[in-house]
């Protein structure tokens, strides 16, 4: 893995997931309670043997430069390990990336410092374990110009991804991006192979296609769009199927990328025997661990007319979290959250630093960093409520309250 590089690809402005994205980068929107959605793919490089990384920011790249220099320095620049950040530089072009493959383009004189055979092209937007070593072993045995990791998914689902066509030796012979229409996989007619947006190219031949690309000005110069089916049938490009990590069969990967995604990939981590195995130390997930002290639940007085018990049931509970007499159930709580007296939090995600007030009330809602909920307040019980206070509700009915919400005084 010495001479592959790889580039993660995190300057998207995740506008499907405001209020989250309003401050921060979709990669550095919280995940799990102490994670950031980008944690997953750069452990992933980690754990894979993968030392050499560049990320490409762009859109509000402050919380999630921030996060990579408190979680992610501990590589060493003398023995050619690093994570290196890259802005937009404007070193080729006057706009902002006009799509993935541009992204790489723009870089690429950046790219051509650092030595490597092959690059790695990653999307830090994903939930998902995953060895790359495995795929990259695959695309130098096969000697193959281009490889694409990929899954099957519902060919409802196929509508989001680029979806290919492969024969036996797993050679893509189609490749059609986000149609309207899904082809099938053979013999199952429910599902179809989706592309992760997962490449490996060899460097040589990426570089020569970029600055193909770049040259037409049809093209959106984007990788599934664009550089993928021009290449399907003048070069050897092949695909890859993905297997979890812990399961080696069931493929446990999430696109996050609604807000109803966000929270459905929250709760599965609350569940019994989640997909998602985040305590599995031979494949760690990497995040910073801000100096709090552990959680802590107070109160258990059932002998009084209104009884107070600290409690959180079938929940996630992050570091500095104050349980006080409150109930939680099928939650994630934040770092340093603060559930007070009498207050019942269920089926939600709060954030770092939420602070819920006695006697309110929170169901099926998403709560970002340091919103103080009044006391007696009740949040995700009425839609139209909510929606008249500014707040945000899903297609299936989550409301989703943004950084540092100010209430309204009564």
């Amino acid at each position: 893995m010495h001479n592959v590089l790889a580039l993660i690809l995190a300057g998207g402005k995740g506008t499907r997931l405001e209020p989250l994205t309003r401050d921060r980068a979709k990669p550095a929107v919280p995940f799990g309670g102490v994670y950031r959605i980008i944690d997953f793919t750069l452990s992933n490089c980690i754990n894979s043997g993968l030392r050499k990384m560049v990320l490409l920011t762009q859109y509000k790249a402050l919380s999630l430069d921030r996060h990579i220099n408190l979680s992610w320095r501990f590589l060493c620049r003398e023995l050619e390990e690093f994570i290196d950040v890259l802005p937009p530089e404007q070193r080729i072009a006057e706009q902002w990336y006009q799509g993935t493959a541009d992204a790489v383009y723009q870089n690429i004189y950046a790219i051509e410092d650092i030595s490597a055979e092959h690059i790695l092209i990653l999307a830090g937007d994903h939930i998902y374990k995953m060895d790359y070593s495995e795929l990259v072993r695959d695309h130098i045995q096969t000697n193959a110009d281009a490889t694409i990791a990929c899954l099957p998914v519902d060919c409802e689902q196929g509508r989001d991804f680029g979806v290919m066509g492969i024969d036996d030796e797993r050679r893509v012979v189609r490749f059609e991006e986000k149609p309207e229409s899904p082809f099938p996989m053979p013999g199952d007619p429910s599902q179809c192979l989706a592309s992760m947006g997962i490449y490996v190219f060899k460097t040589k031949f990426l570089f020569d296609e970029l600055c193909r690309d770049a040259t037409l000005p049809a093209s959106h110069h984007d990788f599934g769009k664009d550089i993928i089916p021009s290449i399907i049938h003048t070069h050897q490009v092949h695909a890859f199927p993905f297997h979890d990590k812990n399961t080696g069969k069931r493929h446990y990967w999430r696109d996050v990328g609604t807000l109803d995604a966000y929270y459905e990939a929250n709760m599965d981590l609350v569940s019994v025997d989640p997909e998602l195995n985040l305590y599995d130390q031979s494949w760690p997930i990497r995040n910073y661990h801000p100096p709090y002290p552990p959680p802590k639940f107070v109160f258990a007085q059932r002998d009084v007319e209104l009884p107070r018990v600290g409690r959180a049931l079938d929940s996630l509970v992050c570091a500095g979290t104050i349980v006080s007499g409150g109930q939680v159930e099928r939650s994630i709580l934040g770092p340093g959250v603060r559930i007070n007296s009498w207050a019942h939090v269920e089926d939600s995600i709060l954030f770092e630093g939420v602070d819920v007030g006695r006697k309110a009330r929170v169901r099926r809602a998403i709560i970002d960093k340091r919103v103080v909920i009044p006391e007696g307040i009740e949040i995700g019980f009425d839609p139209d409520h909510d929606r008249e206070r500014g707040f945000t509700i899903t297609e299936s009915g989550i409301t989703v309250i943004g950084k540092q919400h100010a209430f309204k005084r009564p």
